[in-house]
């Protein structure tokens, strides 16, 4: 007697978890089923403790620039300037280091403020003068790789010091036992409760503004499933050298985005204005103010995400940063994010760059060229938006006509229809 309701329950925890928010819960999948593919045909080389630290450094940059691009996205615009604005920034703070003999705590801080800068001036054309962010960032892309040029001179510029090249190479310290960094266990399990935290702070408040929620079933399984990905990856990680320092910078970043975006009122806003900004304006949000502070954050992302390369590289070069937007973009959308703006989260755009990184790191350990990596990595986003496109033609035609129930506000798990009208906040 009890079987069949059990299934039953399981059944529609299933259908709960795709519902609202299905991409990026299949794409959370098919990390997992990448994962696995690339395990078995590498014979265990991809999830080797050395391999999964390599992984986080060699994508660390990605990851950064993928949440600044996930937000420019939800509000409906796109940056295809930040890979010049890496190779910018980072040739500025080379010059600094080496040329001006500025000490590194200096320099990163005035390297985030330029990034701040170049964004602000992004944001003020786009958001103020109205003209569209594919102009605008399409020029900065033209104008921040001419200057890289300009301040290199046409050549690199190495070494670097030690103490900059830590923030992208080093390990935490710590004791061990057993084997395990000590240090590294105890940060993921810490990592693993502050997701689990904002996720629930964030059904809270949703909840709280009258915004569409998922069951609770769903938010458990998410809980869950975040934790023990988490403590995996820790308790991988800390058979090697431990947490990289870049790791501890992700992993801040995530927390705190994720807590932005789920739980403030900034957060509802970008939401707000990527859903439809007509109605956000009409509800007293500032959505100029919005878009503007969005691009300085993706500048200020940028530009840390240029000291990170660059501190990995050994150096400042012409050509870094080259394609890193479309890495960023391509992120995003794998992630969830939509074309149309007003959905996607800060997790998904994680995933979204893991997808990415995984399947560069697994293709290159099987030998598959770079043409092949290219042609994959290719239709992997084509059909990740074609099943957005799909997703919301089928939401679309599964949703009761307004006159029968009003729309949803935007929300990260919804789907926007139309313009609504969001919360005030």
């Amino acid at each position: 007697m009890n079987r069949p309701t059990r299934t039953s329950r399981l059944t529609r925890l299933g259908a709960d978890l795709l519902r609202g928010n299905a991409r990026q819960y299949g794409m959370a999948i098919a990390l997992v089923a990448i994962i696995v593919l690339f395990q078995i045909l590498t014979g265990g080389l991809l999830l080797t403790p050395l391999n999964v630290t390599n992984l986080i450094m060699q994508n660390s940059y990605i990851l950064i620039l993928a949440i600044g691009m996930m937000l420019v996205i939800i509000t409906g615009h796109i940056d295809l300037s930040v890979g010049s604005v890496v190779a910018f920034t980072g040739a500025v703070s080379a010059v600094m280091l080496t040329s001006w003999g500025l000490p590194t705590l200096v320099v990163v801080p005035l390297a985030l403020l330029l990034g701040a800068l170049i964004g602000a001036w992004q944001g003020f054309w786009i958001a103020y003068v109205r003209v569209p962010a594919f102009i605008v960032t399409l020029a900065g892309m033209l104008v921040f790789r001419g200057a890289t040029l300009a301040v290199l001179g046409g050549e690199s510029i190495s070494p670097l010091p030690a103490d900059l090249r830590r923030i992208a190479t080093g390990y935490l310290s710590g004791p061990e036992a057993l084997g395990l960094h000590l240090v590294t266990l105890l940060l993921g399990a810490l990592g693993a409760a502050a997701i689990v935290w904002i996720q629930w702070s964030g059904r809270a408040s949703a909840i709280r503004y009258g915004l569409p929620t998922p069951p609770v079933g769903v938010t458990v399984a998410s809980s869950v499933a975040t934790a023990v990905v988490i403590m995996a990856f820790a308790h991988v990680l800390a058979q090697y050298q431990g947490l990289p320092i870049v790791g501890v910078l992700l992993v801040l970043l995530i927390a705190a985005y994720s807590f932005v975006m789920r739980s403030t009122t900034m957060g509802r806003r970008v939401y707000a204005v990527g859903g439809s900004e007509q109605a956000a304006a009409l509800s007293g949000i500032g959505t100029q103010r919005t878009t503007f502070w969005v691009f300085v954050n993706m500048g200020v992302l940028s530009a840390l995400a240029g000291l990170v390369f660059t501190a990995r590289l050994n150096a400042a070069t012409p050509g870094a940063g080259t394609m890193f937007e479309l890495d960023a973009i391509a992120a995003a959308f794998i992630g969830g994010a939509s074309a149309g703006g007003g959905v996607g989260t800060v997790i998904g755009a994680v995933i979204g760059a893991l997808v990415m990184g995984v399947l560069n790191n697994g293709m290159s350990l099987i030998g598959l060229g770079v043409d092949w990596q290219q042609l994959i990595k290719g239709l992997v986003l084509l059909l990740a938006v074609a099943f957005d496109i799909y997703n919301k033609r089928r939401v679309s035609a599964a949703r009761p006509p307004a006159s029968a129930a009003p729309a949803p506000a935007p929300s990260p798990d919804a789907e926007p229809a139309g313009p609504e009208r969001p919360p005030s906040p």
